[in-house]
């Protein structure tokens, strides 16, 4: 679980940087590396960052623990 909060954790910060490059200088990263903002590759793109960030929405409901994106964390738990 701990590679797939940090796979998504990093996927949420591509979309918040695509987001800010957009909103500052009108630049769609996303849509510039696959050609156009509605090709089959950028809304595959899009799609994934949206359940990435879901992802990391549910994970600490899910979990009863918080986020988790290392396993030292969770031994500081136990020991205590």
């Amino acid at each position: 679980m701990i590679v797939l909060n940090v796979i998504s954790y990093i996927l949420v910060l591509l979309g918040a940087v695509n987001w800010g490059l957009f909103g500052i200088w009108n630049f769609n990263l996303v849509g510039w590396i696959f050609q156009g903002p509605r090709t089959v590759g950028s809304i595959i793109t899009y799609i994934v960052i949206a359940v990435a960030a879901l992802w990391l929405i549910i994970s600490p409901i899910i979990t009863g623990r918080g986020l988790l994106l290392s396993s030292h964390r969770r031994e500081e738990q136990t020991q205590n």
